[in-house]
């Protein structure tokens, strides 16, 4: 397992894309600071720079830059720290304008999947997170669904077991609670 993560992490570095298992669905990811890798990821899903990307990471302090909250003394997170939730975050100028879509807001997940949360520790921040679907089709949700989709057009895939949610994670605005996508 070790030696799969170690790998992993060196496509990243490297500009690669990776697929991994997550709290509910496969999903790819890269560096989002390297610009070519994340338009690589968005053309290989077909999915629009315009719709932003999600960034998981390991603990809070790996987003905190990133960020215009204080998140330590955000409640709602506190409150719900235990769920997988994707949370819509106002952005600082360190995000991309390639992850955040040209909005001014980022989404950013606490990643509780073993597995996704060693590959953020290891690479040290965050990485980008996308369903491993085609844009408009359904998440991959096993490792054969993951191979026909995208079987030579990731440079890694980290084995593994996805978690017990039946969708991908939930979507809410950090200042609303509003629910963006259930």
């Amino acid at each position: 397992m070790h030696n799969q993560i170690d790998h992993a992490i060196k496509v990243l570095r490297e500009g690669g894309i990776i697929a991994y298992p997550t709290e509910g669905v496969w999903g790819l990811g890269c560096d989002p600071f390297n610009e070519t890798a994340v338009l690589r990821l968005l053309k290989i899903k077909k999915r629009k720079i315009e719709k932003g990307l999600i960034l998981i990471a390991a603990d809070w302090g790996q987003v905190k830059a990133l960020v215009k909250v204080n998140l330590s003394k955000c409640a709602i997170i506190k409150k719900n720290c235990q769920d997988p939730i994707t949370w819509i975050f106002p952005a600082t100028k360190k995000v991309p304008f390639w992850v955040c879509g040209g909005l001014d807001s980022v989404a950013v997940r606490v990643i509780v999947h073993p597995l996704a949360r060693r590959l953020c520790q290891k690479f040290g921040g965050p990485i980008v997170s996308t369903s491993a679907n085609l844009a408009g089709k359904s998440p991959a949700k096993n490792l054969r669904q993951l191979r026909k989709q995208f079987a030579w057009k990731v440079d890694c895939v980290v084995s593994g077991q996805v978690g017990t949610l039946k969708k991908p994670t939930q979507i809410r605005d950090v200042g609303t609670n509003e629910l963006i996508r259930r």
